[in-house]
């Protein structure tokens, strides 16, 4: 492996960056989107049986708030629980913009580096070519300098794709994951609305 590194030149010290960095952002983001964490099965029913039974209070409002990300949209809707629906509405769809964000949290970096670890990978090939081009001289080439640019620029854009392929697959994955995970804290807060204004039972 260290030889494939030192054959690869110095450009590819930016790719090793961007692929420890690609390896955690995915490890981080599989644990905190699992859907068992992020909306708890069971946990609205749960919330509605304990919201008929005592009414809202402020243990079960913190306990909502330091559960899950759906807890704390539901404990939003349950701190207006005698306001009228409008105002309650508002104050889930804050709260699930706020989730939502945090869902999100680091797509972007990951999608960036998606992006741009193929140009990393050609500016790696540019540099091999300018080896190449710089071992050919009056008295022919030197083909160990020849060698060794080649190497540059073939390790350098094969391992730009290696990084760009995956992470680009897992971004995309997860934007898909957020949006599923956001749709279905949505229609559970309306359903939790609906049930504290009466239209369901």
């Amino acid at each position: 492996m260290f030889a494939i590194i030192q054959a690869a030149g110095w450009p590819i010290w930016f790719l090793l960056l961007a692929s420890i960095i690609a390896l955690a952002l995915i490890i981080e983001r599989l644990q905190a989107l699992r859907g068992a964490k992020v909306v708890p099965t069971g946990l609205l029913q749960q919330v509605v049986q304990q919201y008929r039974q005592g009414g809202v209070n402020d243990q079960l409002v913190a306990g909502l708030e330091a559960g899950s990300p759906l807890g704390r949209v539901l404990a939003a809707g349950l701190r207006n629980v005698r306001a009228s629906r409008e105002v309650m509405k508002e104050a889930i769809e804050e709260a699930g913009r706020a989730v939502t964000h945090e869902l999100e949290r680091y797509l972007t970096t990951l999608g960036t580096i998606a992006s741009i670890s193929p140009l990393m990978g050609l500016f790696g090939t540019i540099v091999g070519m300018i080896e190449i081009f710089g071992s050919q001289g009056p008295s022919g080439g030197n083909p160990q300098q020849l060698a060794h640019g080649i190497s540059i620029a073939l390790y350098n854009t094969g391992f730009g794709l290696i990084i760009a392929i995956p992470s680009m697959i897992f971004w995309r994955h997860f934007r898909a994951k957020v949006d599923a995970l956001v749709i279905d804290m949505e229609q559970q807060a309306v359903k939790l609305v609906e049930v504290v204004h009466g239209d369901r039972t």
